[in-house]
């Protein structure tokens, strides 16, 4: 088979492809084989027609040559990709412009290809991560945390601030259901800044003393508005223990307050370094997405992206034995709504696919053949299948530049990763040593 490329327009190439008479005569072999598993022509079991009884039971050779020029055109089609390393995106719209009788096959195939976009910025990309540090105010928060088991509740004559605990009649009524009685809550403990009411409350209560009254017009569930009505009756202010050795070692499980302090500094600095680390490389990607711009996303990468997702999702449903409208009612979406949210994941998700191929061409990582073929080797491998036929299904199924572009992206991913600058969410510049796998245990918050 001859196959060649010619660029055409908007992100398309024409193939024009020749396949010799032995290829189609090993076409025509394989078509008869299937035919004659399927067809019943008396005197002959299934899978056991001759070859001739078998055309002559289609009306003559060219009804064969039909079947098997129907059956072989997609893998012809596949081969042709892979000779000739285009990235079709799309189905090809195929015209036989020869051999549909007799003689060679030649045809040609007009196909959408992924475009190659050009990016600018990607080497002072600022990428914001969680911040590995712990300060002291945290560490300080999470000791308090501690404190509040044994703390004692005191009452105060005073208006209220974030922290009190405010003992309260609730009277909670449906905007849209005006007969209907209210929903009534005696001696209600709110604790201020919980946020665990409704909206606004927080805001509206600091400031107020015992014996005053607050209305909020609030979320009730996720479609519904009510009007809350809080009597306020009392006002108590958390009374917190002294953090002494004494108090340490009968209420935690350290024997002194600096190891108590110690060891939650060390226990915060893990996780937020382990928080940090994770978002790595989301984050990295998220921020790369952002320099693609959107004209240059194809629509077709797209929907295919979002069929794709929306099969997964299907697949996970059905394992949890729901179906897609019981997941639709219990999250209250509709189908349009899914699709859009699918729709946007998937853009991004093309918009990242473009920015790595991006990065790997302007900073010159396309992999080797080394490279590529040990990634072969080590899918092929958690495939429980060898390289070799690994690489042949490869070249059969027109995969092997998007095989390749994968390598490529692994090792855009990873040059981004340890050339980006990243921030916490205040803009400052991280450490990366703060960002290395193992972390010393002790140190200053």
């Amino acid at each position: 088979m001859q196959a060649s490329a010619t660029p055409l327009e908007n992100h398309r190439v024409k193939l024009s492809v020749e396949v010799d008479e032995g290829e189609m005569e090993a076409a025509l072999d394989d078509a008869a084989r299937k035919l004659s598993r399927q067809v019943s022509i008396k005197g002959f079991r299934k899978g056991k027609v001759p070859k001739n009884v078998l055309i002559a039971h289609l009306g003559g050779v060219q009804g064969l040559r039909s079947e098997a020029i129907r059956d072989a055109l997609p893998d012809f089609y596949a081969r042709a990709v892979s000779e000739t390393l285009i990235d079709p995106i799309a189905q090809p719209d195929i015209t036989i412009t020869a051999g549909e009788v007799e003689g060679p096959l030649a045809f040609e195939a007009d196909v959408e290809v992924r475009p190659e976009v050009e990016i600018a910025g990607h080497r002072d990309l600022r990428v914001t991560i969680p911040s590995p540090v712990v300060t002291d105010e945290e560490v300080e928060a999470q000791i308090d945390r501690l404190r509040e088991t044994d703390a004692v509740l005191r009452d105060v004559d005073r208006p209220i601030v974030t922290g009190d605990l405010v003992t309260m009649d609730v009277a909670i009524a449906p905007v849209a259901d005006e007969g209907t009685e209210p929903l009534v809550m005696r001696d209600y403990m709110y604790t201020v800044g919980s946020a665990s009411l409704t909206d606004g409350v927080d805001e509206l209560i600091v400031g107020l003393r015992a014996g005053e009254d607050l209305t909020v017009n609030g979320p009730l569930g996720p479609s519904q508005v009510a009007t809350y009505t809080m009597s306020l009756k009392q006002v108590h202010e958390r009374e917190l223990p002294e953090a002494t050795d004494e108090w340490v070692a009968e209420n935690t499980e350290w024997p002194t307050a600096n190891e108590m302090r110690d060891a939650i500094v060390d226990q915060m600095r893990r996780r937020r370094v382990i928080e940090a680390q994770l978002s790595q490389r989301d984050a990295t990607l998220i921020a790369l997405s952002d320099l693609v711009p959107e004209d240059v996303v194809p629509d077709a990468l797209v929907e295919d992206e979002t069929g794709s997702r929306l099969h997964d999702l299907s697949h996970r449903l059905e394992q949890q034995n729901l179906t897609l409208e019981s997941f639709l009612q219990m999250t209250g979406q509709d189908p349009e709504q899914l699709l859009e949210a699918l729709r946007a994941d998937a853009r991004r998700a093309v918009r990242v696919d473009l920015g790595l191929r991006a990065v790997a061409r302007a900073e010159g990582l396309e992999p080797t053949d080394e490279e590529v073929g040990a990634e072969l080797a080590s899918t092929a491998e958690a495939m429980g299948a060898s390289a070799g036929a690994l690489a042949e299904n490869l070249r059969e199924t027109g995969r092997v530049v998007a095989f390749r572009a994968e390598v490529a992206k692994m090792k855009a991913s990873r040059w981004l990763t340890e050339h980006v600058t990243f921030v916490d969410p205040s803009g400052v510049e991280v450490d990366r040593a703060l960002l290395a796998p193992d972390q010393p245990d002790d140190g200053d918050a």
